[in-house]
């Protein structure tokens, strides 16, 4: 793929926090979560498209995670709650307490089982039609080395759905069967994670994002590299890449100048490039060549990414970052100039009463 004309369409900008994002298969509709609780829809097919709220008792902190299950949307939040909701109507469904700590990423299987981890140090599985609790598992320790909580950050699956990875604070991924939930792996990213003994007694890092391979021999974990002051995000971003069978890293990349975490990452459908987003007071959007490790694009952005969705076949990303929504468009054979469009979503909600 050629992203050498990566470009903003359509932004949307607003006053919150944009942690998720769920996109119909065609790209016609978005739906969001955000850091005032609250989950909204989007037309991507108008040009002055307002967001429309779910409406319901919703979540009652940040919303971090979002998927689509048919006619289903599922979310999660720090809340620890997963909420099912009709997206047609825009009405609550149902609620159910899900974890004994914040969740922090969802995802969902080709056989329409729901995975989500959390803070608990749990990946719990769910039928993601009735809610119904199928099982948990972990390979995770509730406290880091230095007797501080950890967190579990970090979970994917394969795009066959038969493996899963998660990865958590002090740099432990292990993979799984999907089908058995026996694990298959295990990797070590310790560089991610860094600890200060003397001036703040406190860590910060962690593995953030996890991402197989299209042939599910790799594996991409995403992160920062060590920092200095971790009082802030001021480490490079960091990605490895693993050999799944021999354990091996193979690749490993960092970028001093776009620092902070990487928050999310995806592999292009040849397995040649790795996409990735992420930052820390302000984004970015990066493109590294696998075999050679080059960061081969990187697009600055004003706002710290927190979550991407790519249509390949439209050439189309979408981001959700720090204060505004947007639509990019990566066309590579003469493209033409297409008008940015911007609304406040803060207008767009009074306008919704």
């Amino acid at each position: 793929m050629n992203f050498s004309t990566l470009k903003v369409t359509n932004e949307w900008p607003g006053k919150e926090i944009v942690f998720c994002l769920a996109v119909d298969p065609n790209h016609h509709r978005l739906w969001f979560g955000c850091s005032d609780a609250s989950v909204y829809h989007l037309s991507l097919d108008d040009e002055k498209a307002k967001r429309v709220g779910l409406t319901g008792e919703g979540h009652s902190s940040y919303v971090t995670g979002a998927v689509l299950a048919g006619q289903k949307l599922i979310t999660s939040g720090y809340d620890k709650k997963l909420v099912w909701w009709d997206i047609e109507s825009g009405q609550q469904i149902k609620t159910i307490a899900a974890h004994d700590s914040w969740i922090r990423r969802i995802t969902l299987t080709p056989d329409h089982r729901l995975l989500s981890v959390g803070d608990d140090m749990q990946c719990r599985v769910w039928d993601a039609k009735n809610g119904e609790s199928l099982g948990s598992f972990s390979d995770h320790e509730k406290m880091t080395p230095h007797h501080y909580p950890s967190m579990l950050y970090a979970l994917d699956l394969s795009s066959d759905g038969s493996c899963i990875a998660t990865g958590d604070r002090v740099g432990h991924i292990a993979i799984w069967n999907s089908q058995t939930l026996e694990k298959t792996a295990e990797l070590e990213t310790p560089e991610m994670y860094t600890w200060d003994p003397k001036q703040r007694r406190h860590s910060i890092g962690g593995i953030r994002s996890l991402a197989f391979s299209p042939d599910k021999t790799k594996l991409a974990v995403g992160g920062m590299g060590k920092v200095g002051n971790i009082d802030h995000l001021d480490g490079p971003s960091r990605i490895e890449v693993f050999d799944i069978n021999s354990g091996e890293r193979i690749q490993m990349m960092e970028d001093s100048k776009n620092k902070g975490l990487v928050e999310q990452m995806q592999w292009s459908p040849d397995g040649k490039q790795l996409l990735s987003v992420g930052g820390n007071h302000k984004g970015f959007i990066s493109v590294h060549e696998i075999e050679t490790g080059e960061q081969s694009q990187i697009v600055e952005h004003p706002g710290h990414i927190h979550a991407f969705n790519t249509d390949f076949k439209n050439q189309v990303i979408i981001t959700a970052a720090h204060q505004r929504l947007a639509r990019w468009s990566f066309a590579s054979n003469n493209p033409q100039p297409q008008e940015t469009n911007s609304l406040d979503l803060d207008d767009q909600q009074a306008e919704n009463g």
